[in-house]
């Protein structure tokens, strides 16, 4: 890749799981009864037609991986469980009763911190009770993300059973020095027992998380790290840039020195090469850091045009409405987004007075409903239009000048009412993407928010 572009376009910017992006949440005019309101509608515009999301966030782990921007409490008190459990039901009984009629799920996905912390005896006891007052929506997808380390056949089977097919591991890389350094040992044989065991039992999609850019991470450690990917196959592969944000993490992200990290060429290489291992190997490359191999439901939605992102990444299929469950999670019923507290201790208490833990968020205007949609369509399919008048804007003869400069770099071709990103221009996507965000121009940040995109 060109190094002149990098240089270039290798800036603070977001990786767009939302838009507006969260820094730029409007909170003064903010309220929870407004996100009641706004989750109200979307559930009662697409309950029956699509069905709803779950994630539910479950914060702890064992130890610390110093490159995790995740929220997430440390901890090797077991005890904690249970009553995040039924923390975590109040919250969905207060949503129920907000709701007013049956869910239908279509998604359901456990985050973290670190799932399988959680014993099998009371994961199966959450979801459980979570099913219980709720229908399950026609090809309904289930999914976990699992530590290797930790992941039992007890975990894998109890919640197979309660009709998860999906599960994704998180690998990182393979040399052992690079895992000192994020305080991440996983040797190569317990993700590979954890892999064969999910398989044994009926999982039709295993997932492995790999980063690149990590601290003393080479081009040649990528390689090394997906020849053992490949030994196992997994059915798609999430390919992650390494976020480096100490500014917002603080001492998580300083179990190494800035200096130990790839320069931006370097990183960039590491993606390009790993890239055409997958694509040897046989993977699809989906939307952003994504690769999947032709029979998984991800490489099925790119066909099919039902690719979407929302905070839990890409997924298959789209729901209007997604309701975040635990502490810090994010919901989001289209017109609205709402994040709840990050401490558990105000957590509970907010419930225990039946509230709904949200202590932020943003009601989206017309102007930002139509901005999301063309970020979602580049964010998924690599291309917008503006042949429907809908999706036409104020400012939009602007953003197609700023466009401009990515046609003249070879990153993305104008046709009639439409952009189209280039295959060069797929490295840049979060770059195009800015330049349809008005709120990032209007208001440019005095400090950095977000991680380099390159």
């Amino acid at each position: 890749m060109c190094q002149s572009l990098i240089t270039k376009y290798n800036v603070s910017g977001p990786r767009y799981t939302s838009y507006p992006t969260v820094p730029y949440w409007d909170l003064d005019s903010f309220s929870l009864i407004q996100w009641k309101a706004s989750l109200k509608r979307s559930f009662e515009e697409s309950n029956t037609s699509e069905g709803l999301s779950l994630y539910i966030h479950l914060p702890f782990c064992e130890s610390l991986c110093t490159f995790c921007g995740c929220h997430k409490r440390i901890t090797k008190r077991h005890e904690v469980e249970s009553p995040y459990i039924k923390a975590v039901l109040k919250e969905w009984s207060l949503y129920l009763e907000l709701l007013g009629s049956k869910p239908k799920i279509k998604e359901l996905h456990l985050g973290g911190g670190t799932p399988t912390f959680f014993s099998p005896e009371h994961l199966h006891y959450l979801i459980s009770e979570l099913l219980k007052d709720a229908e399950l929506a026609e090809h309904y997808e289930f999914s976990f993300e699992g530590h290797p380390n930790n992941t039992t056949e007890a975990h894998l089977q109890t919640l197979y059973d309660l009709g998860f097919r999906r599960v994704s591991y998180g690998v990182q890389d393979y040399n052992l020095n690079i895992q000192k350094a994020i305080n991440r040992i996983q040797p190569f044989e317990n993700v590979k027992r954890a892999t064969d065991l999910a398989r044994k039992i009926g999982y039709t999609s295993v997932g492995h998380d790999i980063i690149f850019g990590l601290p003393f991470q080479t081009e040649t450690d990528v390689i090394a790290t997906i020849n053992k990917t490949k030994s196992l196959m997994p059915d798609r592969i999430a390919f992650y840039s390494y976020a480096h944000v100490p500014w917002i993490k603080g001492n998580g992200q300083r179990g190494f020195s800035d200096a130990d990290l790839p320069t931006p060429d370097s990183k960039r290489q590491q993606y390009e090469t790993g890239k055409q291992y997958f694509e040897a190997a046989g993977y699809v490359e989906i939307g952003m850091d994504h690769f999947a191999l032709k029979t998984d439901s991800l490489y099925k939605a790119i066909k099919t045009g039902t690719l979407h992102r929302n905070f839990m990444g890409y997924t298959a299929s789209k729901t209007q409405a997604m309701i975040g469950l635990g502490v810090s999670s994010i919901s989001d019923s289209w017109y609205g987004f709402a994040q709840n507290v990050k401490s558990n201790e105000e957590y509970y208490h907010l419930l225990e007075h039946n509230i709904i833990p949200v202590f932020k968020g943003h009601i989206l205007n017309d102007e930002d409903l139509v901005i999301r949609k063309h970020i979602l369509n580049l964010m998924c399919h690599f291309k917008t239009d503006w042949e429907d008048q809908s999706l036409v804007f104020k400012e939009l003869p602007e953003v197609l000048v700023k466009l401009k400069e990515f046609e003249l770099d070879g990153l993305l071709q104008f046709e009639y009412k439409q952009v189209i990103v280039t295959e060069k221009g797929k490295a840049f996507i979060r770059n195009i993407c800015m330049a349809f965000d008005l709120l990032l121009q209007r208001k440019k940040p005095e400090t950095q928010l977000f991680s380099m995109t390159i």
